[in-house]
């Protein structure tokens, strides 16, 4: 299952929803789909069942970790947004972008969407680890080529939402500039603890133009299926083997400069903080393993983890 925070969140929605007014199931009814396409009422479509993926979901990667998260495996289900109607503007948004890298194409790169997908990240196929909605998309000329794009501005899972605006509120309570960071006017140092299918990061270093964000993931499994099935960009990538990871020439033409500011580590994090030597405005904590369980060592006070955290003055 998903962390404790996000059932409470179900739990909470579900509450609300029994005891709304007919009236307001009626307007509820009559209102148009929610902006946030991560927004909790599209759980329907990537949730599965509580013991499995469920009918209708398509295995996209699966592999063995030797890191205590057992089987990893990500499921893809049908995303009922953007509508169909909506994929011809993104495609000529990739042809422009496409354009303007490389003036010497002259229009003879051709870029078709083929449907947004909802990736959902499972250890031993029980536990809900991540869930990314993703764009699939092709190349039309030269050598075929496939291509996935995770949906940066998405996040469908209540306890991430809830951790960002945490962290976000508390850093303007301690007198940072957070619109400067927003803009690119001032520089931003975050530490995301444990990567899943990448979301997190993502949001952060596309939402803060200051933003250097480092992820630090243990295992390498984990980070493959973020990039080979959940679309994170692969050259964010550091210690990756070179049979693992996918071309890196498409980053700059899906990120725009977005990815030269994340930096994901393959590394213990109570080692990599103990030789980081940077100072962190914002920390995310977010790994449990196989089972679903949090290690001591990443929340224990007397533990070199957070005594190094401290040592460096994170916020």
């Amino acid at each position: 299952m998903f962390r404790a925070a996000a059932s409470l969140s179900a739990r909470r929605l579900s509450s609300l929803s029994a005891v709304a007014s007919p009236a307001a199931a009626t307007a509820g009814a009559r209102r148009q789909a929610p902006l946030d396409e991560g927004d909790w009422c599209y759980h329907r479509e990537w949730w599965g069942e509580d013991d499995g993926p469920g009918e209708g979901a398509n295995s996209v990667f699966r592999r063995h970790s030797e890191f205590g998260n057992g089987v990893v495996s990500v499921h893809a289900y049908p995303a009922s947004r953007p509508a169909s109607e909506e994929w011809p503007a993104v495609e000529r948004w990739l042809q422009e972008r496409n354009a303007r890298i490389y003036p010497d194409s002259t229009g003879a790169d051709q870029f078709k969407i083929l449907g947004y997908q909802w990736r959902v990240m499972r250890f031993n196929d029980h536990t809900r680890q991540s869930t990314a909605k993703v764009m699939a998309f092709y190349k039309t000329s030269g050598h075929p080529s496939f291509y996935l794009m995770q949906q940066p501005h998405c996040l469908a899972v209540p306890y991430i939402k809830s951790m960002v605006s945490a962290g976000l509120t508390a850093l303007p309570c301690s007198s940072y500039d957070l619109p400067g960071a927003a803009y690119g006017l001032n520089s931003m140092k975050i530490l995301c603890i444990g990567q899943g299918g990448g979301s997190l990061p993502l949001f952060l270093a596309s939402k803060f133009r200051g933003a250097a964000v480092h992820v630090v993931e243990i295992d390498p499994v984990v980070v493959s299926a973020s990039i080979e099935a959940m679309g994170f960009p692969v050259s964010s990538v550091k210690e990756l083997s070179s049979q693992s990871m996918l071309p890196a020439d498409i980053d700059e033409l899906l990120w725009g400069g977005i990815h030269d500011r994340l930096f994901l580590h393959i590394a213990d994090a109570e080692d990599f903080i103990a030789s980081d030597s940077n100072q962190y405005d914002l920390v995310f904590i977010d790994a449990y393993d196989g089972d679903d369980i949090f290690p001591r060592k990443l929340w224990d006070a007397d533990g070199a983890f957070i005594k190094n955290l401290e040592k460096e003055g994170a916020s």
